[in-house]
């Protein structure tokens, strides 16, 4: 691929799924400065890695799963350090638009609450949970991880069922 038809097809698939690097990063990241840094790393590493796509996946499911990749590496090869740090939750979500001021701040300590309870899932449940909040089809949740689909399903209910018992703990004040 010559480098300016690199480029703009790097261009075209980061205005398209740049969401899902920013979601995964906020995931994988406690600060702020972290989750710029990792979403930084996860596009040098999605760059680097775009000679070698092959087109066996979709530009979706690639780019999710450089990310997941990056950001799983990324998050052992920091974890001394960051096991120190309290998490930063940073609720970049839309509201909804006919909300008053109750409502907004209901919504948004639900969102804390639903990031706080996926930082306390174990990674592997991190990187499902996030495909099935990007509306990831089984199959392409199934392309990125490389597990079967019936194996996502599987995993999804136990990361689902997991996610509702610490949201449900969080809201009894534990």
């Amino acid at each position: 691929m010559l480098d300016d038809d690199q480029k703009s097809l790097f261009m075209k698939w980061l205005a398209e799924h740049g969401a899902s690097v920013m979601k995964v990063a906020r995931a994988y990241a406690y600060t702020n400065e972290e989750c710029q840094d990792l979403a930084q790393e996860i596009l040098l590493q999605a760059w680097l890695s775009l000679p070698k796509f092959e087109g066996k996946a979709s530009a979706a499911t690639w780019f999710y799963r450089v990310a997941l990749h990056t950001a799983m590496n990324w998050h052992k090869k920091d974890k001394p350090r960051r096991s120190k740090q309290q998490p930063l939750i940073e609720v970049h979500t839309l509201a909804p638009e006919a909300s008053n001021s109750a409502e907004l701040a209901q919504h948004r300590d639900t969102v804390e609450q639903l990031y706080k309870a996926i930082h306390q899932l174990p990674k592997a449940d991190t990187a499902l949970v996030l495909l099935y909040l990007g509306n990831l089809s089984y199959r392409e949740m199934a392309d990125v991880l490389g597990i079967s689909e019936s194996n996502v399903g599987v995993k999804l209910n136990r990361a689902k069922k997991a996610l509702s018992e610490l949201m449900d703990g969080q809201s009894h004040g534990t």
